[in-house]
């Protein structure tokens, strides 16, 4: 047969995980004639920054506008005596894969490209790919050994405002974790804010009253995966300073801030806060009890 020309190929991929589903695409039968899935992404123009290729390629075979995080992992495959293009060649394929995602309201995946080497895109179980139930490139199962959640850890402010037997509380978004729960005003820290002049800006924004921020409460944590708002598969860790607060006598509560991550507040009788018609997350509950815990008088 003797020497095969040799052909180096630079690809740039994506893994895009939404809950227990991946985007994967099908290649078409000018590729292989066997039902074959990959992740999306393709090969790199000449002088094209990875980054750049794989987001026009993740368009241009799902139709979805996708975001990529800055780091990848590379993966090196010689492939002596592959079919390129109508001949056999010693082919040596490298392949970027990054972390990617795309909003969690984007619409179904959809080819845009044609005549291409993809023929259909979808959300496929986890679960399908890990079993063999799908047949999938090699690539696809290293990339999912590796694969690890973006790690974010995010510092915020709550405020316990208690009036009359009643807590103030807000409602979480669509565009937040655990949309439709209830919880504390409250929210991010910015870098360099003090805490409690950032607890006092998210009350504004989210409750529309000016609030007096009084002692630390307590400190209260939580950790857990999924995907995030954005769209991301993340391992998110919140850490929540939890302060006492007033607010001035006859303030009635209105979100102020739009599309945001709070889209109602209410003042909520004690005795209903936790009910199965509102929802609350635990760090209200935490919060009660801490609060419940220091009132309780001392014995001996």
């Amino acid at each position: 047969m003797g020497t095969l020309p040799q052909r180096q190929r630079v690809g740039a991929y994506a893994v895009i995980l939404r809950d227990d589903r991946i985007l994967l695409s099908r290649l078409s039968e000018r590729v292989t004639r066997d039902e074959l899935w990959t992740l999306p992404g393709g090969g790199l123009d000449h002088g094209e920054d990875p980054r750049d290729a794989v987001v026009r390629e993740i368009h241009e075979e799902t139709g979805l506008d996708a975001m990529v995080g800055p780091e990848a992992r590379v993966y090196s495959a010689h492939l002596p005596g592959a079919w390129r293009d109508g001949r056999r060649v010693d082919a040596h394929a490298l392949r970027i894969v990054y972390d990617g995602w795309v909003p969690v309201d984007a619409p179904e995946p959809r080819v845009v490209e044609v005549d291409g080497s993809t023929a259909e895109a979808a959300w496929v179980p986890v679960a399908s790919v890990l079993d063999g139930t799908v047949p999938v490139a090699p690539l696809v199962l290293e990339s999912l050994r590796d694969h690890r959640p973006a790690r974010h850890q995010r510092l915020a402010a709550y405020a316990l405002v208690v009036r009359d037997e009643h807590l103030l509380l807000t409602r979480i978004s669509p565009r937040g974790f655990h949309s439709g729960s209830w919880t504390l005003p409250g929210g991010g820290i910015d870098h360099g804010e003090p805490p409690r002049v950032a607890l006092e800006r998210e009350v504004a924004e989210e409750c529309g009253i000016a609030c007096e921020v009084g002692d630390l409460l307590d400190v209260h944590d939580l950790h857990f995966g999924g995907t995030a708002p954005s769209g991301r598969d993340e391992d998110f860790h919140g850490v929540h300073l939890i302060f006492e607060a007033t607010v001035p006598d006859g303030a009635e509560p209105v979100v102020a801030e739009t599309d945001g991550t709070t889209d109602a507040v209410a003042w909520v009788p004690l005795a209903e806060v936790g009910s199965a018609g509102r929802p609350v997350l635990d760090l209200v509950t935490h919060a009660l009890a801490v609060r419940s815990a220091r009132q309780r008088p001392r014995t001996r």
